[in-house]
């Protein structure tokens, strides 16, 4: 019976069947986001109440630190695919001879290394000729560069595995770190007069606590990898697979499919930071410190969708159509649930802690946070889509695509609105643009998975094969 047909108890059974579809580990995930973020706020308040002009700067840097991880995401989310398509050899398809991890992940980390250096040029490059915050400081990112992308690579040998553990310690070591970075920093200075301004002694820990936290991972990761290739061994020692590691995969082979994920990965960021570079570009830096602050709690909403597509990554990327698109549904089916429910408690909260804890001037986030949140609740589900069209259809393309049909919808209407109405409009056209995409992303979806619209809310559609029931 489907859930329109079901009465009111149906429904309720409904909703607790979504809720028992909720992968374990996504609740292991969602606690390491949750801590995540309450360390992340916990500096965002510290540099926030330094004045919004600091809070500005501060999220552009981060900005700017983003968009150099995403552009060389691929080499992670090529080795989660190749281990996904491991995993499913080991599970009995035997669609190919498997392969040992620790040379791709190898590979994968000495080009990470080697682009990060690559990029650390550019960034020295920009730092000399800016004149203006953060820009000038783009110099302390760039000795960072080498190891910052460590650790978006070396996690993609646990995402494809489906090992939460791993990533969640490494996820929350890095802001733990930086605190802790912080904290030393003003303690060395004491009482005396911070010769460096707030927000470099904060750019300084950033940078410091998250790459030691970068090779840290690497090498936990190499460890893992060696350990996994001698556990298949045993196990495939006593079989006829004779020549069982052929052929050994390299990242270059793919170079497309990894420069496409980079690129993709991009216009997904510049799809959530648009805006904030307009609202600075016509309105000055304190204006887009609020609005900032506007766009961190809003985005909040992703918390649990994040955990979800993250932990569900490994099935999504399954090699038979039927059990991907399942998963994909479920997840899909799970986040917008969660994040419609979620954001009028959010924005109820939020009226009153951003101005209480922040200071008065954060007042001026709540409208754009209010136009955001539609949008941003809508597009939960654009993470779970992604995965599918990534490491089910080996199609990064159809993400970015999608991505980029709502950077120039949010784009093209924020050039006409936020001159006229500032952070509101960036909200405004942000959410225009988030609505848009996801429509058009659900719609892709169907007809890859060959499914009808209404099997988001019918769950008899989309039940998973016995077979393929995530762990």
């Amino acid at each position: 019976m489907s859930v329109q047909d079901s009465p009111p108890s149906g429904r309720l059974a409904a909703l607790k069947q979504v809720w028992q579809a909720v992968p374990r580990a996504a609740l292991g995930n969602l606690v390491a986001k949750l801590l995540i973020v309450s360390l992340g706020l916990a500096i965002t308040v510290l540099v926030a109440r330094q004045g919004p002009r600091v809070q500005g700067a501060f999220a552009l840097f981060v900005a700017v630190e983003s968009a150099l991880l995403t552009l060389f995401s691929g080499l992670g989310l090529w080795l989660a695919r190749q281990m996904s398509r491991q995993a499913g050899a080991l599970e009995g398809a035997r669609q190919g001879a498997p392969a040992r991890a620790l040379p791709m992940l190898r590979g994968v980390l000495r080009a990470a290394v080697g682009l990060g250096a690559l990029a650390s040029l550019v960034l020295v490059a920009v730092s000399w000729w800016a004149t203006t915050s953060p820009y000038s400081q783009l110099w302390l990112l760039a000795l960072a560069a080498p190891f910052l992308l460590l650790v978006p690579t070396a996690t993609g040998l646990w995402l494809g595995e489906g090992r939460m553990w791993p990533i969640n310690v490494a996820q929350v070591a890095a802001p733990a770190t930086v605190l802790i970075g912080l904290a030393g920093a003003w303690w060395i200075q004491g009482d005396s007069q911070r010769s460096a301004p707030m927000v470099v002694l904060v750019l300084t820990a950033w940078v410091t606590g998250k790459s030691l936290v970068a090779v840290v991972t690497a090498f936990r990761a190499l460890r893992d990898a060696d350990r996994r290739d001698a556990r298949v061994a045993d196990e495939l020692s006593a079989s006829r697979l004779t020549d069982y590691w052929r052929p050994q995969p390299r990242w270059w082979h793919d170079a497309g499919f990894v420069a496409t994920i980079g690129v993709t990965n991009v216009i997904s960021l510049l799809n959530y930071r648009a805006s904030l570079f307009l609202v600075e570009r016509f309105h000055g830096l304190a204006s887009a410190g609020t609005y900032s602050v506007a766009v961190t709690v809003a985005e909040l909403l992703w918390l649990l969708s994040s955990s979800v597509t993250v932990s569900a990554y490994a099935r999504i990327g399954h090699p038979e159509v039927r059990v991907a698109a399942a998963m994909t549904v479920q997840a899909v089916r799970i986040n917008v649930l969660a994040t419609v429910l979620a954001a009028p408690v959010l924005l109820a909260g939020a009226w009153w802690a951003l101005p209480a804890v922040m200071g008065e001037a954060y007042g001026a986030s709540l409208l754009p946070l209010a136009a955001l949140l539609p949008g941003v609740a809508a597009y939960a589900a654009a993470s779970s889509l992604s995965a599918f069209y990534t490491n089910h259809l080996g199609r990064p393309q159809l993400s970015g695509g999608i991505a980029g049909l709502s950077l120039a919808v949010s784009f093209g209407l924020g050039l006409l609105l936020v001159p006229r109405w500032g952070a509101l409009g960036a909200g405004v056209s942000s959410t225009v643009g988030y609505l848009l995409a996801i429509t058009v992303a659900y719609g892709v979806f169907l007809r890859h998975a060959g499914l009808p619209v209404r099997a988001l809310w019918t769950p008899s559609l989309t039940r998973v094969p016995a077979s393929g029931h995530a762990a």
